[in-house]
């Protein structure tokens, strides 16, 4: 059993983690010297208890806050700018984000757009542009996760559509790594089953596709493995009984875990994602869990062996690839995670996904080389259900 209690941690930055931990909110805006914060969110925070309780600690200690909340699902260049239009006219001086990914990655992106003189999307993760960011004066991020999935609280990026061609980017900078992350379990107690479901299975491809990527870094391997673990032994229970609180908290703890892993990189789960979240306005936690055990397959021959310790490390009866498979694909009918696109019922333009994915960035770093016509091939895979 794990024994929860009040800890802070101090890595990959400051984490203050434990029951009750928003209770400590105005003691961290002291801490930045926040006088008039802005809070970040999107729209359905604003009726969850969790928040009413945070804003309820400023407003008994009479902190001047605003509120923004203009946020899609996918947030947009246009939901960022206009944050940090926000932020200027309210004269804010630091920025509170409060939410699942969407809320975290423009809380962080609006931080780090107030000081800037280039274009949001002039620092996507592709080349050294980020060392033309302005770094003086830029807000401090205090992030609050309500789901445990994305683990956007402890990324150093932002994933944001770019309207002008329908793409989902990765804004960059090392500076967009919150100051202090304050994990309270207690906010994960509301998640609706199927975003408990779709949160777990994106933090799962998190750490799977971290444990698999290319290249030498056994850190980010050993957390990744240690996320894993935490997710065979407790999403189910979370899904089934959502108020496990022992539960709750290992996911919560797991999200920041994967986050932390894919530093070593990511794969084409998250390639063929990252179109279909940008286009067809599909949930990515959702997405990741539908590709994954065709990713899987497409990456056998040369994943084969590792994914074999893993199952090991996992304590899966049948200790193999295959066995691996089978785990995935009960973890997903169990948690009713459909097994095709096609059970979306949206329409799909593979052509255009198929060119789009491959050139993300997230499939450099895939374990196995993959072609245009590959791409395509498993945008197919995954909607007529063949494995």
């Amino acid at each position: 059993m794990l024994d929860i209690q009040t800890v802070n941690w101090n890595y990959p930055t400051p984490i203050w983690f434990g029951i009750g931990r928003i209770n400590d909110i105005y003691k961290a805006c002291n801490q930045f010297n926040f006088s008039n914060p802005l809070i970040v969110t999107d729209p359905d925070m604003l009726d969850n208890q969790g928040f009413k309780e945070i804003i309820s600690q400023l407003d008994n200690k009479s902190v001047s806050y605003s509120i923004f909340s203009e946020i899609k699902g996918n947030p947009t260049g246009t939901n960022v700018m206009d944050g940090v239009q926000c932020f200027k006219t309210n004269q804010n001086d630091g920025v509170i984000a409060v939410g699942g990914g969407s809320s975290l990655d423009a809380g962080k992106a609006i931080a780090f757009m107030s000081t800037q003189s280039e274009d949001l999307f002039f620092f996507e993760d592709i080349g050294d542009n980020w060392t033309r960011a302005n770094t003086e004066n830029l807000p401090n991020v205090i992030a609050i996760p309500t789901t445990a999935g994305t683990g956007s609280e402890t990324g150093r990026s932002s994933l944001i559509i770019d309207e002008t061609n329908h793409t989902k980017k990765i804004i960059f900078h090392p500076s967009m790594l919150p100051e202090l992350v304050i994990m309270d379990p207690n906010l994960t107690l509301s998640l609706p089953q199927h975003l408990t479901a779709s949160t777990g299975m994106d933090s799962l491809a998190h750490c799977l596709e971290a444990y698999c990527a290319r290249g030498f870094h056994p850190m980010a391997d050993g957390i990744a493995l240690e996320g894993l673990k935490n997710i065979k032994d407790h999403l189910l229970n979370a899904f089934s009984n959502p108020s496990d609180i022992e539960s709750r908290s290992r996911l919560l703890v797991t999200s920041a875990m994967g986050s932390t892993a894919f530093q070593k990189g990511l794969g084409l789960i998250h390639s063929l994602s990252h179109p279909i979240n940008a286009v067809n306005d599909i949930h990515h936690g959702l997405s990741n869990a539908i590709f994954t055990p065709y990713v899987l397959k497409f990456n056998k021959p040369v994943i084969s062996e590792k994914i074999t310790l893993l199952t090991k490390y996992l304590e899966i009866d049948n200790q193999s690839f295959d066995g691996f498979m089978e785990w995935i694909l009960y973890m997903r009918k169990n948690l009713n995670i459909p097994h095709t696109l096609k059970e979306l019922k949206v329409e799909f333009d593979f052509d255009m996904l198929a060119s789009m994915a491959l050139n993300d960035p997230s499939t450099a770093p895939n374990p196995k080389d993959i072609n245009l016509s590959e791409m395509k091939q498993l945008y197919i895979d995954s909607y007529e259900g063949n494995l």
